[in-house]
């Protein structure tokens, strides 16, 4: 779940106007570049905030770790929320976390996931994106283990077996789910059971995303 770009205006008066009235200018663009999701130079135009004026204010940092984020630069995005997860205070290093945690999850690193959502809530219990990816990811990977291994007995036990259109079914919706989208893989499922009923091997599969689902709807 992603987290709205952080606002950071420049309130205090130096000497130097001309410097203050440049840099104001660089964070209106960048701050526009990325409202108008044009992450590219999104992107430059954060670099250019840290390199050229010398901010390193975390909020800064971090929609700089957000537009690497949108922009698909996601091995850039976890360098940069990195350190943010032990920055001062407890916000930033709470909303870094929490994408860490979701970048992480798309690699199918749940585990490792699953700690990060934790260390958002520790560093700001009132953290609800985390706490919401934290309950669904948890819950998810308790009933998906008990169904691999169903779904083990039943290649065991020689029941129906999936069709290579089913096992390709299964793999789009594996890829919603790794993106947390779990609605979208349990219509993928749903519609594949339409026209091949081998899709009913994966049955406690397809329950469990719709449980997952109702969950979501609820919250």
């Amino acid at each position: 779940m992603m987290y709205r770009y952080l606002l950071w205006i420049l309130l205090l008066i130096p000497a130097d106007w001309k410097k203050i009235a440049l840099t104001n200018e660089a964070l209106a663009k960048a701050e526009r570049s990325f409202k108008e999701a044009d992450y590219e130079n999104a992107v430059r135009n954060h670099l250019a905030l840290v390199e050229e004026h010398g901010l390193e204010q975390p909020e800064i940092r971090f929609n700089l770790a957000l537009s690497y984020q949108n922009n698909g630069q996601e091995e850039d995005a976890k360098k940069t929320y990195e350190p943010l997860v032990s920055a001062p205070g407890h916000t930033i290093p709470s909303f870094a976390a929490n994408q860490q945690g979701v970048l992480l999850g798309n690699e199918q690193k749940y585990q490792e996931a699953l700690s990060y959502f934790k260390t958002a809530l520790l560093k700001e219990p009132g953290n609800e994106h985390a706490r919401y990816n934290y309950e669904l990811l948890s819950r998810w990977l308790e009933g998906n283990e008990e169904n691999q291994e169903n779904e083990e007995n039943r290649e065991d036990e020689d029941q129906i077996q999936p069709s290579n259109y089913a096992k390709r079914m299964k793999a789009q919706a594996d890829e919603m789910v790794n993106r947390f989208q779990f609605g979208e893989a349990a219509q993928i499922m749903e519609r594949a059971l339409e026209i091949d009923e081998t899709v009913a091997h994966y049955q406690k599969f397809m329950d469990h995303l719709n449980e997952i689902n109702e969950i979501n709807e609820i919250q």
